[in-house]
Formats: structure tokens, sequence, C-alpha cells
């Protein structure tokens, strides 16, 4: 069963932060009617430090509570029970990939003054491009906290011995350890990774020692064809070279 593992906690968080990142930039670029820039910061800053807030700070504010509308009530719609454990967890979860976006917000600031000095500095809030929040939800992903399987209206941890540490709003949680992924499952729809193509000199995700889940990789040599060094023949048509390469194609046992 998938329902409250690690990726599905992850799962969760990306779409809930996805939306509050679109929805957001889309205030921002005036796509919508509902909302705009972040009108709290018009005024203000630090006139002693020589800048003020300007621009168009991104309205973070509007992008998170429409993403609590749109995603957390379906939620208690579903389970029936606004209190109930899991839908609790995937409650968090979904916060949590909007504290993320919050969390990486950045302070931009262009400069005004004579021959380009920075005597007076406009700044404006924005967000972190996705790819950093995907980079800092999935490693939220890898430190997830598994919680009690006794799902009651608070969450707490598995391990008894650390009940006492506090779980962060930014932390990810799951109750069930994730299936195999390595090995086909037909019943729970997972496809193993046996054949799967795999890069013999990555260290990443797509390494074969990664992928290949120790079992080791076949090599085999592909041969491409393909039309080269094309040259335009007065008048009037192409002439090519048919080129062919041999590359090392590795695929897991």
């Amino acid at each position: 069963c998938f329902v409250g593992t690690k990726e599905t906690a992850f799962i969760y968080a990306v779409t809930s932060a996805g939306l509050v990142h679109s929805v957001t930039r889309s205030c921002s670029a005036g796509n919508m009617t509902e909302c705009s820039c972040d009108t709290s910061l018009r005024h203000g800053g630090s006139a002693s430090e020589g800048w003020h807030w300007g621009g168009c700070s991104d309205d973070i504010h509007y992008g998170m509570s429409f993403s609590r509308k749109f995603l957390d009530v379906p939620i208690k719609n579903i389970t029936g029970k606004s209190g109930s454990g899991l839908a609790a967890m995937n409650r968090h979860n979904n916060e949590a990939g909007r504290q993320a976006v919050a969390k990486l917000m950045s302070v931009d600031c262009r400069c005004h003054g004579v021959s380009g000095s920075c005597a007076v500095k406009t700044c404006w809030k924005t967000m972190s491009s996705f790819e950093k929040i995907g980079r800092f939800l999935k490693d939220k992903y890898e430190n997830s906290i598994q919680i009690s399987d006794r799902l009651k209206k608070k969450l707490r941890r598995k391990e008894k011995s650390q009940r006492k540490i506090p779980i962060g709003k930014e932390d990810l949680l799951y109750v069930n350890k994730s299936p195999n992924y390595c090995v086909e499952d037909q019943k729970l729809g997972i496809p193993g990774t046996q054949g799967r193509e795999c890069n013999r000199t990555s260290e990443g995700p797509d390494g074969c020692n990664l992928l290949c889940c120790g079992r080791g990789y076949n090599t085999h040599v592909v041969r491409h064809v393909e039309r080269c060094e094309c040259k335009f023949v007065w008048c009037c048509y192409v002439r090519c070279r048919r080129c062919e390469t041999m590359t090392d194609v590795h695929t897991c046992k």
C-alpha cells in the first residue's frame, strides 16, 4: 500500500508548494483579478540604510491561502473526519510544502544613484525558483519522520525515545514504510528496475549502482546511423554523408 509512505508525503508537499508558487507568480504577473503584488510592503524600508520597498513583491500570503482552501478542504471531505490522524498527516505535509516556499523567499534590490552608484536601493520580496524549492523538499523527503500508526488528532513520532523532540512545520511525515521499488510487483503496480537503462559513471539516481539495486548491469553496443555533414548544393538540393556511431548502453540485470 502506498498510502502514508515517504513518497506520498513528498507528493503532497511538492503539489502544495507548486500550487503556491504558480498562483503567487500569476498574481505578480497581473494574470488574476483576485490578487496582485504584496500591497503590505508598499511603504517603509530603512531610510538610514538607504533602501525602501518598491517594485512588485510576490504576495505569497494569497498563494498560501489559496493552496489551503484548494487542497486541505478536500482532505477533510474525503475522510469525513477533519481531525482524523491520516487527514492531519496529509494536511501537515501540504503545509510543509507551503512553508518551504515561504522559507526560501529572498529580497532582490535594484540600485539607483549617480553613475550607477548604490546611494539608494529599491527592494522587493521574491520567491526562489521552483527547482530550489524542489531540492529543499527532496532533502526533507530523505530525512522524513515516521510517526505512530495509531493515528490520533495529535501526530507523534513512532520512536518512543524521540517523542519529546517536536515535529517541525517543514518536516515531512509518513506512517507506512515504502515498498521495495527494485523488484517488480504487479499487484502494487511497481515495474521494478530490471531492464532500465542506467549511467555507469554516475553516482546519482541514474547511476547503475543505485538504479540496479546491487544486481549489476549488462552492457551492449548500439549502432546509430544518421545523416551528417550536410551541405547545400546549387541548385537545389542538400547532400549529406551517412555517419555511423557505436555507443555502449548499460541496462540493469
